[in-house]
């Protein structure tokens, strides 16, 4: 019941425009072994590789609160790679066409949207963010029609596994009991081993979803990473990002930051992430309360608490991140205080997110917009005390800056900028961005202009689901 077998797809002339060698090299994928219109063929699912019996997996989800159908609408799964150094990857192809999935659309992606997943996926496994990556774009060779006739392209996408919170809602709406307790123990094998000692071994798998999404919005919020789309269908069971839609990163900072063109309430704000990642996960929970215990009220009872914990773990992650942030070793009373009163200058002084860290590791604070603010002047005083109240050396906590603070992100002008370059045939721009962005803790010269902001504008950025 979760997926469609899929047969070939043709295109009229599939091209690679976007190799990632790096990843194919540690997937344990030969690319020489193959000519390059070999590879564009297996890449747009014209030629299946040997062995490969290609499918659609069926989900469901909560799209903005609201539950529904839905599945691998223009994606297929070309099957699992061992690497090396025996993990285990699924390779996908998105945008490769219609499947039982579709609900009516077309199955096709175009080139902007492709380019865009790969070029912010790659730069989140870079700043250390769990991710599907990318390992391929190609073109079809086909217009497809979006805003007007544009590019059609396919992006080949890894992931530790195409599972998601979707797959259990999917389970438990339209399937059996024995069907949730097959995918629990399917995901229980595949990505939390276990043996007897643990128990409960579906409570440990709520307890270790819930925290490896605690350690990874921790991480978003650490980056100002924004995922635009917070769906159930778009919470991976695994704990890495996936599906980048309507995603952005910050650059004023402010919470209450929204760049999703359809996300009129706010419900998926920079600092509503968190919270929105516990209302996924009680979905989740929902689904396995018949296996975590007989009894109705001990099973909501165990569950509540695993999600409670949900909180201590993303505070603890952020904080540790945040004091790394700042160059501090040990754990004080004022930190807390300490790191929320930087934010909140830079929330009301409408000051960069990232370049403020950036100019606190050079301990340059001249380059903060906040700088000669009463109010800034005495929190930058406070942290230099804080600094020299530490065992380690001032080079040392500088040094631990220089390992916690990006020297850039993928800012979305300079997105834009790529992606514009290469609809127009120049991919000069987009691998120079992802050279660049392929190292953000190098903090060398070549990195500088990409550090930065976008000129003021009245006009809001905004992102599109549909990618």
């Amino acid at each position: 019941m979760f997926y469609s077998r899929i047969g070939h797809s043709a295109v009229p002339s599939p091209e690679l425009v976007v190799v990632n060698h790096s990843l194919a090299g540690s997937l344990g994928l030969n690319l020489e072994a193959l000519h390059a219109d070999e590879w564009a063929g297996m890449l747009s699912a014209a030629v299946f590789p040997e062995g490969a019996d290609p499918l659609a997996q069926a989900y469901a989800g909560h799209q903005f609160g609201h539950f529904t159908m839905l599945g691998d609408g223009r994606a297929l799964l070309l099957g699992e790679q061992i690497t090396p150094k025996g993990k285990r990857f699924d390779i996908q192809l998105k945008g490769s066409g219609r499947t039982p999935y579709s609900r009516g659309g077309d199955g096709k992606a175009v080139l902007g949207p492709m380019l865009r997943e790969y070029i912010i996926s790659e730069a989140m496994h870079a700043l250390g963010i769990p991710t599907t990556r990318s390992l391929a774009v190609v073109t079809t060779g086909e217009k497809v029609f979006r805003q007007g006739y544009e590019t059609g392209a396919i992006l080949t996408r890894t992931a530790s596994s195409h599972l998601r919170v979707g797959t259990f809602q999917y389970a438990a709406q339209w399937g059996s009991g024995e069907d949730v307790r097959i995918l629990a123990d399917y995901v229980l094998q595949r990505h939390f081993p276990v043996n007897d000692s643990v128990g409960n071994r579906y409570l440990f798998l709520l307890k270790e979803v819930v925290r490896r999404q605690a350690e990874l919005i921790a991480k978003w919020q650490l980056a100002g990473f924004i995922h635009g789309v917070m769906n159930t269908d778009n919470m991976s069971i695994c704990g890495e990002t996936i599906d980048y839609g309507p995603c952005a990163f910050l650059d004023t900072y402010d919470e209450a930051t929204v760049f999703s063109s359809i996300d009129n309430s706010g419900r998926y704000a920079f600092g509503n992430q968190p919270h929105m990642a516990v209302w996924n996960l009680a979905r989740f929970a929902e689904t396995l309360l018949p296996l975590i215990s007989d009894n109705e009220e001990k099973a909501v009872e165990a569950a509540q608490n695993v999600l409670e914990g949900f909180y201590l773990i993303y505070r603890e992650q952020w904080l540790a991140g945040m004091r790394a942030k700042l160059g501090l070793f040990n754990e004080e009373h004022g930190d807390a205080e300490l790191i929320q009163d930087l934010l909140s200058l830079m929330e009301t002084n409408k000051a960069d997110y990232t370049n403020t860290f950036l100019a606190l590791t050079f301990n340059r604070p001249d380059e903060i917009a906040m700088s000669g603010i009463s109010e800034f002047d005495a929190w930058y005083e406070n942290w230099r005390a804080r600094l020299s109240g530490q065992e380690e050396s001032e080079s040392s906590s500088f040094d631990l800056m220089k390992r916690s603070n990006p020297a850039l992100i993928p800012r979305n002008h300079r997105v834009e900028e790529a992606l514009k370059a290469a609809e127009k045939g120049d991919y000069n721009v987009m691998n120079r961005f992802l050279d660049a962005l392929s190292r953000p803790y190098k903090h060398s010269a070549e990195q500088e202009e990409y550090f930065k902001p976008p000129e003021p504008s009245n006009t809001p950025y905004r992102t599109f689901c549909g990618t």
